[in-house]
């Protein structure tokens, strides 16, 4: 299950009259991975937040790039605003921080499945009101489920083992699947994000009648804590607290969401980010530039202590980062070639000279979940997944433990280079005239589309490096729009891509790697892999029955992709780097899997800010 659509979580049977076969399956509220829910029913909030955290103070927030949309149906959580939509809106359920994907009901009370996992149904709360006061209702929810699903590419996909929502009592749904097993299908419809069918089937103050299909900068109506306050369109949205919020004293919502006023600032990269933050026009910054982390941030308020450093250890989320070869195009087909572009890829050096050592380079699809690492040679259960398909994979699967080439020095480059030239020979390429030719003859030329300036220097530091083996290779930096418009439409040779990985890995897999997601624009297999091997091994995941059966099949899983060379493998940090103005406070200690917890956790601390000075 995937971190992009919000944390998700399997289900366990934990009701003994379920268990012995009852036809009625029982109410419950809360849905979890592993069996043990921390919260009780009737709990009255979560141990990691504060209580008492004070409600006030404006918080002004960072985003890169633009935006020119409100509407979720056709935004999803893509784009440069999901932060900020996404807490005008809720879901059926809602995650805990301090547990692993277990989900409490938030518009839902309840939710309840049956053993086989054929169906799930959701009894939703009689006091969740939208900010016009009108009920949140089983109408509203079918109708998100319908629209989202025909407007947004990815949540057809995602939900597309969904088959149909229906209202089944006056507040109660039923989703129905399109076959028993899948035991992530319950929790991850209490993803589902709801939208209000009276408001989106009504009018727009001109009179004009609203269309769910298209983009709009009306500002919506919502049901969550937040409200659009005011905004400039591409430039900066300004959300306000909802002071009447109908969840505001819910166990879920008690302690969260204590500013007033979040206020989201647009720039068109990072760098020029930072020197608002600089200016104090910014009040936090991500980091994710080794470079800047270790040498931009020596200004006086630093050095005063009026502006904070800190590195938050990630523990929930895990991701394969690379340079993604587009296989749709015939020159990547082959293997070999692609297994010489890693080759090509002195991560070692680039580490020292651009990111001050600060990196690991990745060696698995579940990068920073050791839990799924297909290390060393398969064994045991995994071993046995990977005999059902052995016709079907690469032989080193079986044989040799997957490591990826080490530079870093004259002679192991030159090594590396050998190799490559060696894997292309083999391949029928060949050196015309000092440039790389295929097997046809034409010359080999690649371009890399980037969007970011930032991955723009590590092209170029890969660049010569392909260069030596002859290849041509040119890079392409465009807007955000265009790069998102170029990567629905398959309009690229390499790209650097991030797949997240999360606690429980699932449904998602199909999207970033199975066969029928490879040519379906919005999806997330950009490589566009078509392979039974890797689509059998995602069906066993899904399926899986146990949690031993599901690590080993995530192994199987990042053995068999790594050994495709599906894409060169870039860098992981076991943290992330944010400053702030030192006016913010959290609960001690954060809890586990918040990361930061900006600005979820966080609250405005009055004396703190009297001392940094700057604002009030």
């Amino acid at each position: 299950m995937t971190p992009a659509l919000g944390a998700t979580v399997t289900l366990s049977i934990t009701n003994p009259a379920q268990a012995e076969g009852a036809t009625e399956p029982s109410w419950r509220h809360a849905l979890s991975l592993f069996g043990d829910i921390k919260y009780p029913e009737g709990f009255k909030r979560f141990d990691y937040v504060n209580p008492d955290a004070p409600k006030g103070g404006t918080v002004r927030q960072i985003s890169v790039g633009t935006f020119d949309n409100f509407n979720y149906a056709v935004a999803g959580t893509k784009g440069n605003i999901a932060a900020a939509v996404g807490l005008i809106y809720q879901s059926l359920t809602t995650s805990s921080m301090d547990e692993p994907e277990t989900s409490y009901g938030l518009l839902a009370e309840a939710v309840a499945y049956p053993e086989d996992f054929a169906w799930v149904k959701y009894r939703l709360r009689t006091d969740a009101r939208w900010h016009d006061g009108k009920p949140v209702t089983a109408e509203d929810v079918v109708y998100s489920f319908d629209v989202q699903k025909k407007q947004s590419p990815r949540a057809s996909f995602y939900y597309r083992h969904v088959t149909k929502a229906e209202k089944t009592g006056d507040n109660e749904v039923t989703f129905s699947f399109d076959a028993p097993g899948n035991h992530e299908l319950p929790s991850i419809v209490g993803q589902l994000v709801v939208l209000p069918k009276h408001w989106w089937e009504g009018t727009d103050p001109s009179g004009k009648k609203r269309d769910i299909s298209a983009t709009m900068l009306e500002k919506p109506l919502g049901s969550g804590p937040y409200r659009i306050k005011e905004f400039v369109a591409g430039r900066s949205v300004t959300l306000e607290r909802v002071k009447d919020y109908w969840g505001l004293n819910h166990p879920t919502q008690i302690g969260i969401n204590n500013f007033d006023e979040l206020r989201y600032e647009y720039f068109r990269d990072n760098l020029v980010a930072l020197e608002a933050f600089k200016a104090d026009q910014i009040d936090w910054i991500m980091e994710n530039s080794a470079k800047q982390w270790a040498t931009a941030y020596d200004f006086p308020a630093v050095k005063e202590k009026r502006v904070i450093k800190e590195q938050f250890p990630i523990r929930n989320i895990g991701r394969m980062q690379g340079f993604a070869f587009n296989l749709r195009r015939d020159l990547f087909k082959d293997v070999r070639l692609r297994r010489a572009f890693n080759y090509a890829f002195d991560f070692e050096e680039m580490n020292k000279q651009l990111f001050y050592g600060a990196y690991k380079r990745i060696n698995s699809y579940f990068a920073g979940l050791d839990e799924f690492v297909g290390a060393g040679v398969p064994q045991g259960q995994e071993l046995e997944i990977l005999q059902t398909i052995k016709d079907k994979v690469p032989a080193e699967v079986f044989t040799t433990a997957y490591v990826n080439p080490v530079g870093g020095n004259p002679e192991n480059v030159r090594n590396n280079l050998r190799e490559a030239t060696r894997l292309l020979k083999e391949a029928g390429f060949e050196i015309k005239d000092h440039k790389l030719v295929d097997p046809s003859g034409k010359p080999v030329s690649v371009e890399f589309l980037t969007e970011s300036e930032s991955m723009e220097r590590l092209i170029l530091f890969y660049k010569p490096s392909l260069e030596r083996l002859g290849v041509a290779v040119s890079i392409r930096t465009v807007d955000s729009a265009q790069y998102e418009n170029r990567l629905r439409s398959f309009d690229f040779d390499l790209t650097t891509h991030v797949w997240p990985e999360s606690l429980s890995p699932g449904n998602e897999q199909r999207e970033f790697w199975g066969s029928q997601a490879a040519n379906n624009p919005g999806a997330e297999n950009i490589c566009g892999i078509q392979d039974p091997a890797v689509d059998a091994l995602i069906d066993r995941i899904i399926f899986s029955k146990t949690r031993d059966e599901l690590v080993a099949s995530c192994k199987a899983l990042d053995r068999v992709l790594l050994w495709n060379f599906y894409v060169v493998p870039h860098y992981i940090s076991g943290t992330i780097n944010y400053a702030r103005w030192d006016r913010f406070s959290h609960p001690e200690p954060l809890a586990k899997y918040a990361i930061s917890g900006l600005p979820t956790l966080w609250w405005w601390d009055a004396e703190k800010a009297a001392k940094t000075g700057g604002r009030s």
